[in-house]
Formats: C-alpha cells, structure tokens, sequence
C-alpha cells in the first residue's frame, strides 16, 4: 500500500538479491557494528571500496527527490572529499567533518562518490 518510497521496495530488493550470510564465528560475544550509516532513507549507499589509505563511497538518491543527508562512519576520517567516477577527487570537493558525520546534497537520482582519506 502507498508509494514505493513507503514500502520499502528498495531496502526489500537489496535484502532479496543480496542476503546476509553467516559466517562462523567463537562463542564470545561480538558487539554490533556498522561502518557506515546514511540519514535518509532516500539515499543508498552502494559501494564502498578500500584503496590505500583511503575509502571510496559511492552513494544515490533513490526517491526522486531533492534531500541533504548524513553520510556517517566509524572509520577514523582524516579528511572527506568528492571525487569523480574515476575516483579522482573533484575540484572545489573538500567535504567539512562535522559533528554528525558528511553533510551531503542530492538532487534527484544524483550518484555521489566520497574520497574518505583515513588517518594513520
């Protein structure tokens, strides 16, 4: 019932194409983790990719619309910054680390890649 944004379909798609697997682990109690987090349920993050030193995130606006929203991680950020499809950082990208994480503007469909330089 209501829109695709209200379903879910995008989240219900990813869960059926992509399921979790287990892996075996020890007995000892593992705390929950995530390295990334974004705030608006409008935007999905598909990939991140290791390079040295650094992280490569690549994010969409999925609804149609126009949303800013919060890229956060539990990496240890040295900077943030745009970069293009061939992961070269943009001109005028730098990112500003806040409190909240990576402010990010999405108009709609627009996909982002975020250079995330890692601290040593």
């Amino acid at each position: 019932a209501g829109s695709f944004q209200d379903a879910g379909v995008i989240q219900h798609a990813y869960n059926l194409n992509f399921p979790l697997h287990t892996v075996p682990a020890s007995s000892a109690q593992c705390l929950a983790w995530s390295a990334f987090s974004v705030s608006s349920p409008a935007v999905v993050l598909e990939t991140a990719e290791d390079r040295p030193e650094a992280v490569v995130v690549r994010l969409y606006e999925a609804h149609g619309s126009t949303v800013d929203a919060w890229l956060q991680t539990s990496l240890p950020i040295k900077e943030a910054m745009l970069c293009d499809l061939l992961e070269r950082p943009a001109a005028r990208g730098y990112l500003p680390l806040e409190q909240r994480g990576v402010r990010l503007s999405f108009t709609p469909f627009r996909v982002l890649s975020v250079l995330l330089v890692l601290r040593q």
